[in-house]
């Protein structure tokens, strides 16, 4: 866990932000690069970025706030450190969802083209971002003796919620004020997202059908999601038998997934009609 990648005066600047804003800078480029796929020009893309990365965060944040509210007791100012970590992704999918299909129906633009351009760049922008959640030390995992395993410092969260047993002074490593060996569920995730990237801009060369790899990276997403759940140790509440996250995978994404690859049967037969 590195938190401060640098400090400047009193300016402190964390390896978290850092990291997020890699992940816009990776999702652009991949976004640019897909570009002609949608019919967009490099302003649509710059555009879209932008409104994307504006409203998901806004959307993230306000999931987290929600989520965790417990966090913010008496600390109003900390609703708006982002740069500390604290965003959830589905937040700010479902919110980066609705602005870019506004602007897809503001510019008459295909809106399950653009979709599936952005499905491989918020794929692996995220992966950059859960690099940056491990760095920060949020998103944590549970702890474990048998996976590989990571231990976070004293006074972070991962620490405050599974404190090390106290140790011998003289014997021991590691202190009381340590974590517990923990699962890093973050790289994890990390690690798949960037896999799904690289198979969706492969599916991009494969699947014409407009629509087509955005439902699946949505259906692959929710999968890994909710298997990535089962490791994280950092949850407090619950929907039933399940976690927030996994909810939203089970009863959102992937009928969400289902409702888009119908849509993209009827756009790809339509196309097909109007063809012919």
């Amino acid at each position: 866990m590195h938190e401060i990648a640098l400090t400047i005066g009193s300016l402190k600047i964390h390896w978290y932000g850092i990291m997020v804003a890699l992940g816009f800078v990776l999702a652009i480029l991949v976004l640019l690069k897909e570009r002609t796929r949608a019919g967009i020009t490099a302003d649509n893309v710059f555009d879209l970025g932008l409104i994307a990365v504006f409203g998901g965060v806004f959307g993230a944040r306000l999931f987290y706030v929600i989520q965790f509210h417990h966090q913010f007791a008496g600390k109003p100012l900390e609703v708006f450190r982002i740069d500390k970590g604290g965003l959830v992704f589905y937040g700010g999918f479902l919110l980066a969802f609705l602005v870019v299909w506004g602007y897809c129906r503001w510019k008459k633009i295909s809106f399950l083209r653009v979709m599936d351009i952005f499905a491989p760049a918020v794929a692996m922008g995220h992966a950059s971002g859960r690099i940056g959640c491990f760095l920060q030390g949020c998103c944590f995992g549970r702890p474990t003796s048998s996976w590989p395993s990571a231990v976070f410092p004293a006074g972070s969260a991962p620490a405050l919620r599974y404190p090390a047993e106290p140790a011998d002074l003289y014997a021991g490593v590691r202190t009381a004020c340590d974590s517990l060996p923990l699962i890093p569920v973050q790289l994890y995730e990390a690690a798949c997202n960037f896999l799904i990237a690289l198979l969706l801009i492969w599916l991009l060369k494969k699947i014409r059908r407009p629509g087509g790899v955005a439902a699946i990276y949505l259906a692959a997403y929710a999968v890994m999601r909710f298997c990535m759940e089962l490791m994280r140790g950092d949850h407090t509440d619950h929907i039933g038998m399940f976690t927030p996250s996994q909810a939203i995978a089970l009863f959102v994404m992937l009928p969400v997934a289902a409702v888009v690859f119908y849509f993209a049967g009827r756009k790809a037969k339509q196309e097909l009609e109007h063809g012919n």
